[in-house]
């Protein structure tokens, strides 16, 4: 007697508007190279928005979704798309579409800064999780119920979250392997040109001596602390004296390496990190500084301002005039 035939695997991506074009290609790829390599059906998706008109992604150009925000079977899979401006791109009818789904047993994913949906509709709370680490700061201020991690991809029970770019592509191979075996994940990535496999261990950002140019273990070691340190900054004698060196012998080490002294290095960490702040949360100015080492609002603003040309509270109104 025959096996029945196995039915494709539903999964259905839910497209917010200024999306990125990348990640979702990155996520859908895999399940057509599956399906092509293996000759079989085994996965089927479609594509949806939340009033089911045409979505700009953030490029500029635009989907034409499938449908809009239907009734689904248990054995699906939904993966929200997000991208630029995503707490303006989640609307009521999409929070209640992934909570009403999420009740009936549907596994929900969320890639790039799509897990910000997630988390405003409730899914994520003790659970971990991932989001882009341009993202990070101002998601771990708004929801500090959820572990969020550092790593490319994260799978915690019928809960999938992906941090951006290239990453579902990990991702969605990792769930091709547990579905159909490792051989078919490896022939798809070797499709894709996709010559390593990272794991869920695997962190997002380069390390520090790639990102700075510079392969000097002392210095990625302070600029470590640095990164670890905004909201109480360490001073510039812990900092030396935690890798052997002396104030000075550390001065000259920034002078030489970035042009700079740790002191200015470390204001233009927190100032950025302030950045970010002010334009991807409702967090006050106040909060905003004493969460990136300011115990003085004046202060704050004063070096904000040399720093990028405007107050932080001129930046927030302007961030509301082009909303």
């Amino acid at each position: 007697m025959s096996e029945p035939e196995q039915r494709p695997k539903p999964y259905v991506f839910l497209l917010l508007e200024q999306f990125t074009l990348l990640a979702f290609a990155s996520a859908l790829e895999p399940l057509r190279l599956a399906n092509w390599i293996a000759k079989s059906p085994l996965y089927q998706w479609q594509v949806v928005a939340g009033d089911g008109a045409p979505v700009p992604c953030s490029a500029g150009m635009a989907i034409q979704p499938d449908g809009g925000l239907e009734d689904l079977p248990r054995e699906a899979t939904v993966i929200v798309v997000g991208g630029v401006d995503v707490k303006r791109a989640v609307t009521k009818p999409v929070l209640t579409w992934l909570r009403r789904e999420s009740r009936k047993g549907v596994t929900v994913g969320a890639i790039c800064t799509g897990a910000q949906a997630l988390a405003m509709a409730g899914l994520l709370e003790g659970r971990r999780a991932t989001i882009h680490w341009d993202n990070r700061d101002s998601f771990a201020e708004e929801f500090p119920e959820i572990e969020l991690t550092q790593n490319v991809f994260v799978i915690d029970g019928n809960r999938l979250t992906a941090s951006g770019g290239t990453t579902p592509s990990d991702l969605m191979l990792r769930l091709i392997a547990r579905d159909h075996g490792t051989p078919l994940a490896n022939a798809v990535a070797d499709q894709m040109i996709h010559t390593s496999i990272r794991s869920e261990r695997d962190a997002q950002r380069m390390s520090i001596p790639t990102r700075i140019g510079v392969r000097h273990p002392k210095l990625a070691s302070v600029i470590e602390k640095m990164e670890q340190n905004i909201e109480e900054p360490v001073s510039p004698s812990v900092l030396a004296s935690d890798v052997g060196m002396s104030t000075r012998q550390l001065e000259r080490l920034f002078r030489r390496y970035l042009n700079r002294s740790p002191k200015r290095y470390y204001m233009e960490l927190r100032l950025n990190r302030a950045r970010n702040l002010l334009l991807q949360t409702d967090m006050s100015v106040i909060n905003v500084a004493l969460a990136c080492g300011f115990a003085s609002p004046s202060h704050f603003s004063k070096c904000y301002r040399a720093q990028f040309g405007n107050t932080p509270y001129r930046e927030r109104g302007t961030q509301a005039e082009n909303a």
